[in-house]
């Protein structure tokens, strides 16, 4: 048998087999009620591929289209009075941006401190959130982008996780009922066959035209803005099926997963006890913020710990979307904070390695 022929049957074996796990862990991870099971599944799947040796390339054109729907979905659940709402409680979301920027750069500034990694590839990798546009930026100023990319993934997975259970135990003792159920059948059609067609040329373009630009994180932004756009002021409705967001889910999922391969991971074994133990750290010490956000904004207690939550935004929006939050509320913070961690991380980042540098000397 010709040797690239050998090579096409490996590839589609190990695709087949990847999407096979990713759907039997889903529609586990969906029977037992977590949030985002979708996401899950394929993330565990492609973790468990890579780390065995067995990676998977995961176009990068399906993880940009991805986004793109995640954009959207983002934009579906931001209203047109996001800006009344914000300047009703721009004190409640300046307290929640900051505090959770000032702890994730604090921890970075620590793990470069003690020479946890090289350089200052720590504060650029404990930028809390927009990893895509982190990891440009950090490769720009000359920080090791495979670190880089290690710490932000490994932190999105552990908030992804921790998250889903979080919202999956608190649904539990609640009894709250879930809007969006997990578990929706793939085969729902959508509302408005027009307003499909729109939806997808908007997150097929915008993304691709986000990426073409150089935009930081344009994959997922100029999607939700141009969906804000249609939904609030053309009236045309996001249409968002189960089956269009099960792909989106599956190519974000893969495309974590599969950041965690061995030679990752040999890089940074001297570094994970410590690494992982600061993203532990993150997460508790952001749950705290949420939790000053329960008593003094009166935010109902998961929508303050999503909100807060250091992942990406994308990830966040996906268990928002199948929990019982104000999905408002949480995207505004994320985004937000996306924002502003593009717009001061590069100063940030000089900023505290220079101070080190100063010590140092």
């Amino acid at each position: 048998m010709p040797r690239t022929r050998l090579k096409l049957n490996r590839f589609h074996l190990r695709w087949s087999i990847l999407v096979l796990v990713s759907v039997v862990l889903a529609a586990g991870f969906d029977h037992l009620g977590l949030p985002a099971g979708r996401l899950l599944g394929p993330m565990v799947a492609a973790i468990a591929f890579a780390v065995g040796g067995r990676e998977v390339v995961v176009t990068r054109h399906g993880f940009v289209a991805a986004q793109g729907i995640i954009g959207l979905l983002i934009a579906r659940g931001i209203p047109v009075s996001m800006l009344s709402t914000l300047s009703d409680h721009w004190g409640v979301f300046l307290v929640g941006v900051l505090s959770v920027t000032v702890l994730a750069n604090g921890l970075g500034w620590m793990l470069t401190r003690w020479q946890v990694l090289p350089g200052d590839t720590a504060i650029w990798g404990a930028a809390p959130g927009a990893a895509s546009a982190m990891m440009i930026m950090a490769e720009a100023h000359g920080a090791d982008v495979r670190l880089v990319a290690f710490m932000q993934y490994l932190r999105v997975v552990c908030v992804s996780v921790s998250a889903s259970l979080v919202a999956h135990f608190w649904i539990q003792n609640t009894g709250t009922p879930v809007p969006h159920p997990a578990a929706a059948s793939l085969l729902l059609p959508p509302g408005s066959w027009p307003g499909l067609g729109a939806t997808l040329v908007i997150a097929l373009a915008g993304s691709y035209v986000g990426v073409k630009l150089r935009l930081p994180a344009g994959g997922l932004l100029l999607p939700m803005i141009c969906g804000v756009l249609m939904q609030d002021f053309a009236h045309v409705p996001v249409e968002l099926p189960p089956l269009v967001l099960a792909v989106a889910y599956a190519f974000v999922g893969w495309t974590i997963g599969m950041r965690f391969n061995r030679q990752v991971l040999a890089d940074a074994a001297r570094s994970l006890p410590k690494v992982l133990a600061s993203i532990i750290t993150l997460i508790v010490l952001c749950g705290c913020v949420g939790l000053v956000l329960v008593h003094w904004a009166h935010v109902d207690p998961l929508t303050a710990y999503l909100a807060t939550s250091p992942g990406g935004a994308d990830s966040v929006a996906i268990i928002a979307a199948s929990s019982p939050v104000d999905m408002a509320f949480v995207l505004t913070m994320q985004v937000l904070r996306m924002l502003f961690t593009m717009a001061t991380g590069p100063a940030i980042a000089r900023m505290l390695a220079a101070r080190l540098e100063k010590r140092a000397a």
